[in-house]
């Protein structure tokens, strides 16, 4: 369609002429207009969200995009606090149960919490999460992570020596060193500190002392392992033995009057390895026992019981001694 024009009639020349609007009216109406139409825009769009509630439909999006990333998160957060319970209830157990079965330390607090160094670390996501929620879960699922890793390589280890749990039993030094008879062994003192019989003063025993009537009482190992020491100590443990049963136990018996074994003898359980005797530092006839768990004294009263019948105990030696 052509554009209309305006005409206006001229009396002087009695005709009428075509009316042109210059070219900087034309731009100034123009800019009125657009001048007006943006401010309708903003009063309208002011209205629309501020006194009406209603949102842009980009806010609209964004936000359901939020709460659907939110909500994503915070289903990974529950997921984190599950696991994360499994992984401790796991490693209670494996630190009161599982390791203490075959006499494994437990594992420190320290081993067990797994850091990782540095706030950098994470500080990309401040670009996707403002919060830090998402940094601060992204570094829990890694120590938890590595808590699993640590908790995998703790079973492993109890896996190998429950595969070996025959064989442990065996070699834990688990029975008396002597009869249980009471007419012929006494239990004279005790593991920890007592009175030095030849200095009066305090001083801790690192075993236990059991006195007979007489000398030559036999002796027999404890348990499975291999004489690592056959020795003199004039002024101290006199003859002794010292037999290493793996696992990290070791046991020793002095002040005997004979060895019956020799180093790198390997020896069963119940077998009869030396003579009770009066040897050494010692003040009568008496066998000092003493249990070392990874090189450390423990107290051997923990290990076998002093109060089972003469004829159970002779039932534990027997079988074995059988066998040489």
């Amino acid at each position: 369609m052509s554009k209309k024009r305006k005409y206006r009639f001229n009396r002087e020349t009695l005709q009428y002429e075509e009316v042109r609007t210059p070219v900087s009216s034309r731009f100034l109406r123009a800019l009125l207009a657009a001048g007006i139409g943006f401010g309708l825009f903003v009063l309208y769009s002011y209205l629309f969200v501020e006194v009406w509630g209603f949102e842009a439909p980009k806010t609209t999006i964004l936000k359901r995009q939020n709460a659907g990333l939110h909500s994503q998160l915070e289903l990974l957060s529950d997921r984190y606090e599950k696991k994360n319970y499994i992984l401790k209830e796991l490693q209670m157990r494996d630190n009161t149960v599982y390791r203490p079965i075959f006499g494994m330390d437990s594992l420190s607090t320290d081993i067990r919490e797994a850091g990782f160094g540095g706030v950098d670390r994470y500080s990309y996501l401040e670009l996707y999460d403002a919060s830090g929620e998402l940094a601060s879960l992204s570094a829990k699922l890694d120590i938890l992570s590595k808590k699993a890793y640590i908790q995998v390589k703790s079973l492993d280890e109890v896996s190998v020596l429950a595969k070996r749990s025959e064989e442990m039993a065996q070699c834990i030094p688990s029975i008396p060193p002597v009869t249980t008879d009471k007419n012929k062994i006494r239990l004279v003192s005790r593991f920890g500190m007592r009175t030095d019989p030849f200095t009066k003063k305090p001083k801790f025993h690192h075993g236990v002392d059991l006195s007979s009537p007489k000398q030559g009482l036999p002796i027999y190992a404890t348990g499975d392992g291999e004489v690592v020491r056959v020795a003199h100590d004039f002024m101290g443990y006199g003859n002794y033995i010292i037999v290493d049963h793996g696992f990290g136990y070791k046991t020793r018996y002095a002040h005997l009057r004979a060895a019956l074994v020799s180093e790198g003898q390997r020896v069963k359980k119940g077998d009869h390895i030396a003579e009770l005797g009066n040897t050494g530092r010692s003040k009568g006839p008496h066998l000092h026992y003493e249990v070392f768990y990874k090189n450390k004294t423990v107290n051997p009263l923990n290990y076998f019981n002093l109060e089972i019948s003469p004829e159970e105990y002779a039932e534990m030696v027997k079988p074995v001694k059988s066998k040489k």
